[in-house]
């Protein structure tokens, strides 16, 4: 007899999930035979509670619980069944109850963080949220979703999941998966709105939430970020990953020394984290303070002697020039065995640069051109994109184009925006400007290229940017341009007239710019296509920059940057304003003076000692700009000619003609 009840019950149970009401059935036949048996009593009240019915199962689920104390899956379904008649103070209590029974009942520490948000007690609710994460796995049937992100196959990762999701799975893990496979495309409108559900369905997820800051951070919406991580370390004060994330957002906040703070505070309670001090080393390198970076990054190395990002810190420093011991350790660690993933990419520039400053060029390209071909292989990226992205702006910014909307845009003349390519002395040129009294230096600003991302949409139709700016109004140009100058404040702390946005990429967006603020000032910083692309080539960037780990590709790169600016100088003449670094080098003061007056500035001395100026510069050239003018990297790329054949062929009569216009 035993038996066969048993077998019932196992029936009604696997029905659940799918058919409480057949459950409720089973379960009501096997207590009209067997009254008060304690299992069918349970299973009817989960099933009358799945049905809508938890009133009349409550008092059931009362003298179940009264009858069985012990019982950690009784409390949950008492608290369940409170909880499905709003009652959050019991449901709380028995939820409680269960877990001190039975602190592994993933579901009750997910019903807890549920009627703690409602109690409003949020941090409370995402701690018990963290429990219920911790004792997950993740869903069995998205396995092969998760298989094919892995291997890459995002298309089929998405397919899987979207056919789970509509059969039923886990929600919440689909869409993170749904935000990782966006995340790798780098479309942020797709991992944003993925995210954003998550946390619709489930508001105490830290993992969707610190994700989203990730984003946000990366977009320059450092509010909103701050927001994020501030909730999310009530709940997790002593994150590690969580405190870096804020100490990321407060530097591009402007308030590095709270950042630094941070990972000095790390530090203390974990003091041979290798990867810690190589971030207290970025910092105090971008604070100036060489010194003691370089301290920094040869305590990562004590601790963790194959830490690529050190080396690759004490190399940007020059700090292996003079270390012929570390030089030689360096190449046995290569010769050995090449780490796996990046500390390996790190380790080959590193080497690369440090046999440079010895003037051993031929084993110097060597390494550069491996550390390039590592990182090259680790993403995808379409020269030809580019080029097509190119012809879309020439055709669709025309001087009719601007002349028909002569009247539009802001009238605000805050901005300077400098544009380029990288290593083409922007950097410089923003240090040269932030030393005048009516001038701010900020950073790279994330915002246009945030905007231009809206714009575009999502990957599938970004071949319809720029074109579709034509359809835009007067009045919707005028809020991004509210827009921008609302995010940029953020950045303004000394509250000077002008201030300068270096984000150099945002060449691609003068066609916006300059819908958007037709007053504001634009300077193109140029070099010599050879050594701005060996510039390129020779530096690991930390992100982005994807058209600069190949020769051919650099070349390509630069010959469409430069047929872009030709066609915002024939059709906007004279507005923007083309900094040779070769002339700014050879002839400062002229350069200077000739900049200042474009930007409408009278000189000021201070300009012409920009290495005295103490701001923090957050970009590979912070250490140069805090030194006086020098003259022997402009034709670097000399010493490398014999192996730059490609670069010179992509870029055709450019090398030849420069300065002159192709």
């Amino acid at each position: 007899m035993s038996a066969s009840i048993d077998l019932e019950l196992m029936r009604a149970s696997m029905l659940l999930e799918t058919d409480p009401a057949a459950a409720a059935q089973l379960a009501g036949a096997v207590l009209k035979d067997h009254p008060g048996h304690d299992a069918a009593t349970l299973l009817l009240t989960t099933a009358r509670r799945r049905l809508g019915n938890s009133a009349g199962a409550i008092d059931i689920m009362e003298a179940l619980g009264l009858a069985q104390p012990e019982s950690a899956l009784v409390q949950l379904e008492l608290g369940r069944t409170y909880a499905a008649c709003g009652r959050v103070r019991e449901a709380t209590a028995a939820l409680e109850c269960a877990l001190k029974l039975d602190q592994s009942l993933a579901d009750a520490w997910a019903e807890l963080s549920q009627q703690r948000l409602l109690a409003g007690e949020t941090a409370a609710a995402d701690a018990a949220y963290i429990k219920y994460r911790g004792l997950t796995t993740n869903p069995p049937d998205l396995t092969d979703a998760y298989l094919a992100f892995d291997q890459g196959r995002l298309e089929a990762a998405e397919y899987l999941a979207q056919q789970r999701l509509q059969g039923g799975t886990n929600p919440v893990a689909a869409l993170t998966l749904f935000a990782a496979i966006a995340a790798r495309r780098g479309d942020d409108l797709a991992q944003e709105s993925a995210l954003n559900q998550a946390l619709r369905l489930a508001p105490c997820d830290s993992v969707a939430r610190e994700q989203l800051a990730q984003l946000m951070i990366r977009q320059g919406r450092i509010d909103e970020a701050l927001e994020l991580i501030e909730r999310l370390l009530q709940s997790q004060p002593h994150s590690r990953s969580v405190l870096l994330l804020k100490a990321d957002a407060l530097q591009l906040a402007e308030r590095a020394a709270e950042g630094l703070a941070i990972i000095v505070g790390l530090l203390a309670e974990h003091p041979d984290d290798a990867d810690l001090l190589v971030i207290a080393g970025n910092q105090q390198r971008f604070s100036g303070r060489p010194s003691e970076a370089i301290i920094a990054y040869r305590r990562a190395l004590e601790r963790q002697p194959g830490n690529g990002l050190a080396y690759w810190g004490l190399a940007n420093l020059d700090a292996l020039r003079d270390s012929p011991e570390t030089i030689e350790t360096l190449k046995r660690q290569l010769a050995t065995a090449v780490p796996d993933g990046y500390d390996g990419t790190c380790l080959e520039f590193a080497l690369g640069k440090a046999l440079e400053d010895r003037s051993e060029f031929a084993a110097s390209f060597e390494h550069y051109d491996r550390g390039n071909r590592r990182a090259r292989s680790s993403f995808q990226y379409d020269a030809n994109a580019t080029t097509a992205f190119v012809q879309r702006f020439k055709a669709t910014f025309t001087r009719r184009f601007f002349a028909e909307r002569s009247d539009w845009g802001s009238a605000a003349i805050d901005p300077i925006f400098i544009v380029g390519l990288p290593r083409s002395g922007s950097t410089l040129l923003e240090q040269i400007l932030a030393s005048h009294s009516q001038v701010e230096g900020t950073r790279e600003l994330p915002y246009i290229p945030t905007l231009a991302r809206e714009l575009a949409g999502p990957p599938e139709s970004a071949a319809r940017y720029p074109e579709n700016l034509t359809a835009l109004t007067k009045a919707e140009i005028d809020a991004l341009a509210r827009r921008y100058l609302a995010s940029a404040q953020t950045h303004r702390l000394e509250g000077q007239p002008l201030f300068i946005d270096k984000m150099h990429g945002n060449f691609v967006s003068l066609g916006l710019i300059q819908l958007m603020f037709p007053r504001a000032l634009i300077i193109d910083s140029r070099r010599h296509p050879m050594g701005c692309g060996f510039a390129c080539y020779k530096q690991l960037f930390s992100a982005g920059m994807n058209f600069a780990y190949d020769l051919n590709e650099l070349g390509l790169f630069y010959r469409d940057y430069a047929g872009l600016m030709d066609q915002v100088d024939e059709v906007l003449p004279g507005r923007v304003h083309r900094v040779f670094y070769e002339h700014l080098v050879a002839n400062p003061e002229a350069e200077v003076r000739r900049l200042l007056q474009y930007c409408k500035l009278p000189f000021e001395p201070q300009c012409l000692r920009f290495h005295e100026n103490q701001r923090v510069a957050q970009t590979l050239s912070s250490e140069q700009v805090r030194k006086p003018l020098y003259a022997h990297g402009v034709d670097q790329w000399r010493n490398y000619a014999p192996w730059l054949d490609p670069l010179k062929t992509a870029l055709g009569r450019l090398s030849e003609d420069y300065p002159a216009a192709p």
